[in-house]
């Protein structure tokens, strides 16, 4: 749906000028050192290709929310109980993290007066904490409010493009990983935060590090993967409120042991034993 596959031309058709061409460009390839595999993964998109995105949203989506339909997360909130306050937006803006201050400030800075600018105050106070303390009992309706405004909307856009799309992405990149070793990294900055406590982002990377290396470092892109995975198991297994392992398990390992380096749709996983599909 996403990718529509490209017809093949068949090599009766081929003009003397693109044999030519084709004979060229693979002599090139091997003088420079290129491989085909190397030029195939050079030229595929990576996980800030707009279609990969969208793909990425629907995936965490689907674990945060049970729903590809992460716009419609825009209004979600509420404490699940993991001690971090409210988790509410289409990324798991939390009030006990820092992450939904900043959101609403930025909110408030791009819309002076707005629904939400009240709790400014409460937010800070809160911060670091499972406290509702100044936001009870109104703060969910007034979120749900806001959800409507297309300013606010935006704003949880670029904060999430901010602290975790884009570092995420960068990172992924930086150790030469393809479309789904970047989402890997960003479904667990997405969890799990950059912080320094050891069941962070850079931790978990830390720990697969000791086992394996990325591609950039010379090492085995699946290979690493899989000891990236093993470390943000073992992250997940630290917090009751994580300890479900299925948006490893039975998403990402899947598309990893089919090879689909790349995160081409058709895509079918599970998570918490709901079955879903990209097609």
């Amino acid at each position: 749906m996403l990718f529509a596959d490209r017809a093949s031309a068949s090599p009766a058709r081929l003009s003397r000028r693109a044999v030519v061409a084709a004979l060229g460009a693979a002599v090139t390839g091997a003088l420079l050192g290129v491989t085909p595999a190397t030029q195939a993964r050079a030229a595929a998109p990576g996980l800030d290709d707009p279609a990969k995105k969208e793909i990425a949203m629907k995936l965490v989506s689907s674990a945060e929310n049970s729903s590809l339909d992460w716009k419609a997360q825009y209004k979600y909130i509420e404490d699940i109980g993991d001690g971090r306050g409210y988790t509410a937006g289409i990324i798991g803006f939390c009030s006990g993290t820092g992450d939904m201050l900043d959101l609403v400030q930025l909110y408030t800075d791009r819309k002076s007066g707005n629904v939400l600018a009240k709790y400014l105050p409460a937010l800070r106070k809160v911060n670091g904490t499972d406290s509702h303390a100044g936001l009870d009992p109104d703060f969910p309706k007034s979120w749900r409010t806001a959800a409507q405004d297309t300013a606010f909307q935006q704003a949880q856009n670029d904060e999430r493009d901010r602290v975790y799309f884009d570092p995420a992405v960068a990172q992924g990149k930086a150790d030469g990983l393809r479309a789904l070793g970047q989402f890997t990294y960003y479904d667990a900055i997405v969890m799990h935060g950059d912080g320094d406590d050891p069941t962070s982002f850079r931790n978990i990377r830390k720990r697969a590090l000791r086992s394996a290396k990325p591609p950039a470092q010379g090492g085995n892109e699946t290979a690493y993967l899989n000891a990236f995975l093993d470390a943000r198991v073992w992250a997940m297994k630290q917090e009751e409120a994580h300890s479900d392992t299925s948006r490893v398990d039975t998403e990402q390992r899947v598309f990893l042991t089919k090879g689909n380096l790349d995160l081409n749709t058709p895509l079918d996983w599970k998570v918490y034993g709901d079955s879903y599909h990209i097609g």
